[in-house]
């Protein structure tokens, strides 16, 4: 699983003509799902993301996590995260998980986000969406599942 995280003053996320999700300050999460993801890669995301130290102090160093700050999230599936582009000019999406797959992984993470205590809005799975993000900083940071260190846990 991957997330792109983009830290906000604002965020929200229309389907057509309704906004089906905004937020104040906090982070917009743009989740894509591989073909083979499990609960443990959801979890991983999740904990890694609200724990984040990416909010600055007064001095503007990343001190803060969406926790400490209480932070509202906007959560929105995006599978071209996994869009592979080594060949040709057309990108292949042969990595992401098929739609019924990653629906479910998706409702899954959303919850888990939500057990976290933070305001969380949201996306429709599957639907054209447009997102209007005010990026505070910028600041951008893709997290990838596969990243995580196995543990005596698992």
């Amino acid at each position: 699983m991957r997330a792109l995280i983009q830290r906000v003053k604002q965020a929200s996320v229309s389907v057509g003509e309704e906004t089906v999700g905004s937020i104040g300050s906090g982070l917009v999460v743009f989740i894509g799902i591989r073909k083979g993801d499990t609960e443990q890669d959801a979890e991983y995301l999740v904990k890694k993301t609200v724990n984040l130290r990416i909010f600055p102090d007064t001095e503007e160093r990343f001190s803060y996590s969406a926790l400490e700050i209480e932070a509202q999230l906007l959560v929105v599936s995006q599978f071209t995260l996994y869009a592979d582009t080594s060949k040709g000019r057309r990108p292949s999406f042969i990595s992401a998980a098929p739609a019924e797959e990653a629906r479910s992984l998706f409702q899954m993470t959303l919850a888990l986000f939500r057990n976290s205590g933070l305001k969380v809005e949201s996306g429709r799975f599957q639907e054209h969406m447009m997102v209007e993000i005010h990026n505070d900083g910028p600041v951008s940071i893709l997290l990838d599942s596969s990243d995580r260190k196995p543990t005596n846990l698992e």
